[in-house]
């Protein structure tokens, strides 16, 4: 009772056997729609009358108005008889008002891609909607456009429903609906981003690792996911000089910026890291078209009561070995340098580094600054007065293609 004219509807029965449910049957109604009424002819004249009513509650198309003479009566004046009709539009071809074969594809862990092919008539876009396992419901509206979408951020050995409906005139038509189950992890809790990949594929992105493994020791990063097979952890990012990298010894330590655009992890995170396996560096370098890379083996990073000291292996790639000549240098910082020298090397090149009188890069100094040695700089590749407009420092496992063979 007490529905409303004109609306779709979706019903659904389940048997219920004390607390055990079956599985759902979902049908889709539309009531029927009312009509206009309190039909009324004011101002009324000899040539003309106006007619008013109340609408109808559906949503209607227009209405129709039929009048004419009233026959067989004899009077002094016309009477006209008046019928109000509304009128829908006409309906479209039998499961032409909603997508059709709906699909998942692409199954992983933590994420799956839906595929589905348009209906016959044209909408205003589409509305995808899924519950998850804890029980939220989600919609994401969608451009008419599109008729594929990936779901993100799953939960993995999960089963989900999941139905897609197209919107006309603001209103969406009967849903069709498909269910799948994400993938098992692998690492339930790995320990970085190359055992991250190894979960199920997926863009760069934000995730959570754990620091050995261990489900109680988590750490937000940022995976490379595309860079020469991905797998990457990235520790630092310069792309556009918005966050300040002239700081002091203890934001070094945590680490600061936004993973999505500048930062700097953490030498603490550093350290936990590459103390917990062999890992390799990658440096990546770009300016306008051009691009280089740097990468060594057996990188690692001291503890904070051995000052961060870094150690790198063997160098490769097309940047110039720029980094191994600060392999055994501590970590400084403008209120920090354990090397005890009268002017601290971060104070005259304004940056934060593993100097060693001085240095021959600086990729936390000053953002676009060309003059001193003082901005971002690869002396290998582009000298001392030139900053780098684009630097990515990364880690993983050296062991990475073995796991990705195996």
């Amino acid at each position: 009772e007490d529905l409303t004219p004109g609306a779709s509807y979706e019903v659904t029965v389940m048997s219920i056997r004390g607390f055990e449910e079956s599985e759902p049957l979902v049908g889709y109604i539309t009531t029927v729609p009312d009509g206009p009424s309190d039909l009324r002819a004011v101002n009324v004249t000899d040539t003309s009358a106006m007619l008013t009513w109340h609408p109808a509650v559906a949503e209607m198309n227009n209405y129709i108005v039929t009048y004419g003479p009233i026959t067989g009566t004899v009077h002094n004046c016309t009477i006209l008889f008046i019928f109000l009709n509304s009128h829908l539009p006409p309906p479209p071809p039998a499961g032409a008002d909603g997508p059709r074969d709906l699909h998942a594809t692409e199954i992983f862990p933590r994420s799956a891609r839906l595929t589905w092919s348009p209906p016959g008539v044209p909408s205003e876009g589409y509305l995808l909607s899924y519950e998850t396992p804890d029980g939220q419901s989600k919609e994401i509206p969608l451009d008419a456009s599109i008729t594929s979408y990936e779901l993100q951020d799953l939960i993995p050995s999960s089963r989900y429903q999941v139905q897609v409906q197209a919107v006309r005139r603001g209103t969406p038509t009967a849903p069709i609906s498909t269910s799948f189950t994400t993938g098992h992890l692998t690492y339930p809790f790995p320990r970085d981003c190359a055992e991250e990949i190894q979960n199920g594929p997926g863009a760069s992105r934000v995730t959570t690792i754990y620091l050995g493994g261990n489900q109680e020791r988590p750490l937000r990063v940022f995976c490379d996911m595309e860079t020469d097979g991905g797998g990457w952890i990235v520790f630092q990012r310069r792309m556009n000089g918005e966050t300040d990298f002239w700081r002091d010894w203890q934001n070094y330590a945590l680490g600061f910026g936004n993973l999505t655009r500048e930062f700097w992890l953490g030498n603490n995170a550093l350290h936990q890291l590459t103390s917990s396996g062999d890992y390799e560096l990658r440096v990546d370098l770009r300016a306008g078209d051009e691009s280089v890379y740097a990468t060594y083996q057996n990188f690692r990073v001291d503890p904070p009561a051995d000052h961060y000291r870094l150690h790198l292996g063997s160098y490769h790639g097309t940047a110039g070995d720029a980094l191994s000549y600060h392999s055994g240098s501590v970590f400084s910082t403008r209120d920090r340098d354990p090397n005890r020298v009268i002017i601290p090397c971060a104070i005259s090149y304004r940056g934060a580094w593993w100097y060693r009188n001085c240095h021959y890069t600086n990729l936390n100094g000053l953002y676009a600054n060309n003059r001193d040695q003082q901005g971002v700089n690869w002396f290998n590749w582009k000298g001392f007065e030139f900053s780098i407009p684009f630097t990515e420092m990364k880690l993983r496992p050296s062991s990475f293609h073995l796991l990705q063979r195996s």
